[in-house]
């Protein structure tokens, strides 16, 4: 950034946290989640939207932190994998992932898992080729997608995509926000 550069400021929330940014109208999601945020577990991987390690949820929706621009979230809601659940209390579909062998290097499970809660939260029991569409934007070199689609599917046959959710995939009423709260 230079001297003159305008800077714009931003609000949304973070893993349920509410936080303020300045960011340049050229700065992208991904830089402002992992230099500003530290959010390392969004991965930077192609930096062009074809690897999908970088996804995240905005208002329940997948997007790739490495195609948006950080403006573009103001007001909004946005899940890191770091949301999901943590080191003591894992989310379901992340024991699903464990229990499945789906993770193996890790690179790509932070973008798997945010495309499968994204599919479960709109569609919570999909067909085997409902899950593969929906995390075809993923790439991974090292489990031949069979376990992850096995995990996913596990996880919706469980009926375990929301649960033990704390503030993904909430509505900013959930949270006690209203238009008047966010102004």
């Amino acid at each position: 950034m230079n001297n003159t550069e305008r800077l714009y400021q931003i609000q949304f929330r973070l893993n349920g946290e509410r936080r303020t940014a300045n960011v340049s109208a050229e700065q992208s999601l991904l830089a402002l989640l992992r230099q500003d945020f530290y959010a390392w577990e969004v991965k930077e991987g192609c930096g062009k939207g074809d690897c999908g390690s970088c996804a995240v949820l905005v208002d329940g929706r997948v997007r790739l932190a490495c195609l948006m621009l950080a403006a573009q979230i103001d007001r909004t809601e946005m899940v890191t994998v770091r949301g999901l659940g943590d080191e003591n209390h894992l989310h379901p579909l992340q024991e699903s992932f464990l229990q499945h062998g789906a993770v193996q290097c890790g690179f790509c499970t932070p973008g798997m898992l945010m495309a499968a809660k994204a599919l479960l939260d709109s569609h919570p029991h999909p067909t085997r080729a409902e899950i593969r569409a929906a995390i075809a934007g993923n790439l991974c070199r090292c489990t031949g997608y069979q376990g992850i689609v096995d995990a996913i599917e596990a996880a919706s046959r469980q009926g375990l995509a929301g649960v033990g959710d704390d503030h993904a995939g909430c509505s900013r009423e959930q949270h006690g926000e209203t238009e008047e709260t966010r102004e």
